[in-house]
C-alpha cells in the first residue's frame, strides 16, 4: 500500500484537526466542470474558492478543466508551459483539435478525476466505458429533475417516493439530459452531494444514495482588529443610506439611523428562492410595525437579475436631486465658514442674522423646491420588459406596498447585479451585504445555499430554511442558530401560511432588537465562520478522494474501517452571556423600554464569550446517525 506525508487540516476556532494520509506527490487531480472559470452559478463559487486550499494541499499535482472562452481566458487566468512531459504530448494533441492548455502533468501516477455536475459526466460516462485507469468522483450540486419539479410549485419534499422519475423528466424535454446525470452517478467510484437534504433527494431521483456529503465552504479571512468587520458594516451603511436618501427624496420622513436594511438575493426564481413567502411575510410585517406604532422603518432591496431597459428616469433623478443637495450645502457651508472664520479672526461673534445673505436663502428655497414630489418613490429601479407579468411587481401589487408614507416596510427592486462602477448604486456585493443588517433566504430548493454562508462570514445575520442545505448544517452545528443570527424557518414540515407566519416573526424580532442587540448577534455571527472554512470543511473532500483511490485502486490503496464519518462535524454551544438569544429578551413591543436600557449598560465581553464558545464546543457527532430501530424520514434532521 502507498503511503506518503500527513496532511492535517488547521484546528480552527476549537476545531479538531483531522489526519488524512494521502501520498498527493505520487497522485494526480484532476476537477471537471462546466463552471472552471465560467460563473454560471454556484458551482463556480465551490471551485473558485476551494483551488487555493487544494492547490496548497497537492501543489503541482492539481488542475482544473473548464470550457475555454476568450473573454475568461484574458480575466481568469495565465498562459502556460506544462512542466511534465506526459501532459505536454497530451496537450499538443489537444491543441491540434481545438483545445486549448492554460495551466498545468502523468509518468506513472494514480490519477483521481472528480467531475462536478452533467455537464461534465460525459467525460466519465465515457472513461469507465474505456477503463481508463483512474479513480472518478462525481458530485451534484442540485438534481437536474428535482430544480424543474420544485420551479412548477410540487409539494416536491413530500412526494420524493411517489414520483415517475422518467415520466416526469420526459414531459419537461430533460430526458436526455437526466440520463447523463443518472449514468454518471452510477459510472462514479464515488458520489458525493453538498447537503444531506440533497442526498435524501439523489437517493430517490437518481436511484443512489451519496456516498460522503461534502458541504460547501469559503475563504474565510480574519481581521487583524477583532471589530473591524464592524467598521465596515458602518462605512458600507453609510453609503446605502445615501442611496436611500436620493431614491426616496421627497418622502424621507423617516429616521435613518432606525431603518433598517435587509436584502434578498440570487436567480430569479420566484418559488425556489423564497421571494413568494418573503412578500408575504413583508406585508405582515409592515402591519406589525404600523399596529405597535414603531418607530422602525424596513427598507428591502431584491437583488434578482431580470430583464430590464436600462434604468428608470424616476430613480436616476432622485440620485440627481441628492447630489444637487449635497452640492447646495457644501456651497452655502463654505460660505457660511468663511464669513465665520472672518468674523473670529476679528475677535466678534458674528450676528447669525446676518451670515446668510437673501443670495444663500433663495439657493436653499430653490434646493427645498426640488425635492418636492407627486408620485411615490418607484418600487423598482430599472424599466422592466416583462412589467405586466413580472412575479415580484405582480405581487407588490397584490400586497399593497407601494412606499407609501404611511408603510414602515419599503420595497426597491434591483434587477440587476450590483457593481461598483454603477451610476445608481456603486457598490460591489460584498459591500453591499457588509452595510445591510440582515439577509433573507427563505429558499424552498436549496441545495446548499452560498448566500447566506457569505452572510455568515461577513459577520451579517441571515435567514434561512431547513429545507437548504446550510440551513441543515447549521442545525447540525449549532445548539441555538438563532443566538448567532440565523434564522432557520420551517418550511419542511410547516404549511406555506405557518412558515410565512414564523418568517414574519422572525423578521419582527429583528425589528425589535436594541443596537446593542444587533451588534452582539453580529459578533457571534462572524464567529461561526470558522464553520464555513475550505481548511476546515475540505477534510470532506479528503475523505471522497481517499474513497475513490480505496475502491479504483484496492491493491494499492486502503481505508480503514475506522475512518472518520463522512460528515463529521462539532457543535456550537448556545452562548452563555445575556441577552441569550434576541427572541427571548426583547419587549412585547419594537418601543424602548427600561430594562433594555438597563441592558444596554451591562457589560459584554466578546473575546470571552468566543473562548467560552471554543472552551465549550461538543463531541463529535455524525450527522447521518439514526438511533437504532429509528427509520428516518424524507427530509428529517435532528433540532
Amino acid at each position: 500500500m502507498l503511503r506518503g506525508r500527513s496532511l492535517s487540516v488547521t484546528s480552527l476556532g476549537g476545531l479538531p484537526r483531522w489526519e488524512a494520509g494521502l501520498p498527493v506527490e505520487n497522485l494526480l487531480l484532476f476537477e471537471v466542470s462546466w463552471e472552471v472559470t465560467n460563473k454560471v452559478g454556484g458551482i463556480y463559487t465551490v471551485i473558485q474558492t476551494k483551488a487555493k486550499t487544494t492547490a496548497d494541499e497537492w501543489g503541482d499535482n492539481y488542475f482544473l478543466i473548464g470550457p475555454y472562452f476568450e473573454h475568461n481566458m484574458k480575466t481568469q487566468v495565465e498562459q502556460c508551459e506544462p512542466v511534465n512531459d506526459a501532459v505536454r504530448r497530451a496537450m499538443d494533441t489537444m491543441n491540434k483539435h481545438g483545445c486549448q492548455f492554460v495551466t498545468d502533468h502523468a509518468d506513472g501516477r494514480h490519477v483521481i478525476v472528480h467531475f462536478h455536475e452533467w455537464q461534465a459526466g460525459i467525460g466519465l460516462i465515457l472513461s469507465r466505458a474505456r477503463k481508463l485507469p483512474i479513480a472518478t468522483v462525481f458530485t451534484t450540486h442540485a438534481t437536474l429533475l428535482g430544480r424543474y419539479l420544485c420551479a412548477a410549485n410540487i409539494d416536491f419534499y413530500n412526494q420524493l417516493d411517489k414520483f415517475n422519475i422518467d415520466k416526469e423528466a420526459g414531459e419537461r424535454q430533460i430526458y436526455h439530459r437526466y440520463c447523463m446525470e443518472r449514468a454518471s452517478v452510477h459510472c462514479a467510484h464515488v458520489f458525493t452531494t453538498v447537503s444531506e437534504i440533497t442526498a435524501i433527494e439523489a437517493e430517490h431521483m437518481l436511484k443512489r444514495k451519496p456516498d460522503v456529503v461534502t458541504p460547501n465552504g469559503l475563504n474565510v479571512k480574519k481581521f487583524s482588529a477583532v471589530h473591524e468587520f464592524q467598521n465596515l458594516h458602518a462605512m458600507y451603511k453609510a453609503r446605502i443610506q445615501e442611496f436611500v436618501r436620493g431614491h426616496f427624496y421627497g418622502h424621507l420622513d423617516f429616521d435613518l439611523e432606525k431603518t433598517l436594511f435587509l436584502f434578498i438575493a440570487g436567480r430569479y426564481e420566484f418559488s425556489n428562492k423564497g421571494a413568494d413567502i418573503f412578500l408575504e411575510s413583508l406585508s405582515r410585517l409592515n402591519f406589525l410595525l404600523r399596529m405597535h406604532k414603531s418607530d422602525v422603518t424596513v427598507v428591502v432591496f431584491f437583488i434578482m437579475p431580470a430583464k430590464t431597459n436600462n434604468f428608470n428616469v424616476e430613480t436616476l433623478k432622485g440620485q440627481a436631486v441628492r447630489k444637487q443637495l449635497w452640492d447646495t450645502a457644501h456651497s452655502v457651508k463654505e460660505k457660511f465658514g468663511k464669513k465665520l472664520y472672518d468674523a473670529l479672526l476679528r475677535g466678534e461673534i458674528p450676528d447669525m442674522n446676518n451670515i446668510l445673505d437673501r443670495d444663500d436663502l433663495t439657493i436653499m428655497k430653490r434646493a427645498i423646491f426640488s425635492t418636492q414630489r407627486q408620485s411615490l418613490p418607484p418600487v423598482t429601479t430599472h424599466n422592466m420588459i416583462d412589467d405586466s407579468t413580472d412575479p415580484i411587481l405582480s405581487t407588490i401589487r397584490r400586497i399593497g406596498l407601494f412606499n407609501s408614507r404611511t408603510d414602515r416596510v419599503k420595497l426597491i427592486l434591483h434587477p440587476e447585479f450590483l457593481s461598483s462602477t454603477s451610476p445608481l448604486l456603486p457598490m460591489d456585493y460584498e459591500e453591499f451585504v457588509r452595510g445591510c443588517h440582515l439577509g433573507v433566504f427563505p429558499s424552498y430548493y436549496e441545495p446548499w445555499g452560498y448566500t447566506p454562508a457569505e452572510c455568515t462570514v461577513m459577520g451579517i445575520p441571515s435567514v434561512t430554511t431547513n429545507l437548504s442545505g446550510f440551513g441543515c448544517f447549521m442545525q447540525e452545528h449549532v445548539a441555538d442558530p438563532t443566538a448567532y443570527g440565523i434564522y432557520i424557518v420551517d418550511r419542511r414540515f410547516c404549511s406555506p401560511d405557518d412558515s410565512c407566519n414564523q418568517l414574519t416573526q422572525f423578521l419582527y424580532g429583528f425589528c425589535k432588537q436594541s443596537r446593542r442587540q444587533r451588534i452582539i448577534q453580529r459578533n457571534r455571527t462572524e464567529r461561526l465562520s470558522d464553520l464555513l472554512d475550505w481548511r476546515y470543511l475540505g477534510r470532506y473532500y479528503q475523505h471522497a478522494r481517499l474513497l475513490t483511490l480505496s475502491r479504483a485502486f484496492p491493491e494499492k490503496f486502503h481505508m480503514e474501517p475506522t475512518s472518520p464519518p463522512t460528515t463529521e462535524g462539532f457543535k456550537y454551544p448556545r452562548p452563555s452571556s445575556v441577552p441569550p438569544s434576541p427572541s427571548g429578551s426583547q419587549a412585547s413591543s419594537p418601543q424602548s423600554s427600561d430594562a433594555e436600557d438597563d441592558n444596554e449598560n451591562e457589560r459584554y465581553d466578546e473575546e470571552e464569550e468566543a473562548e467560552r464558545d471554543r472552551l465549550n464546543i461538543k463531541s463529535p457527532f455524525s450527522l447521518s446517525h439514526v438511533p437504532r430501530g429509528k427509520k428516518k424520514q424524507h427530509g428529517e434532521y435532528k433540532n
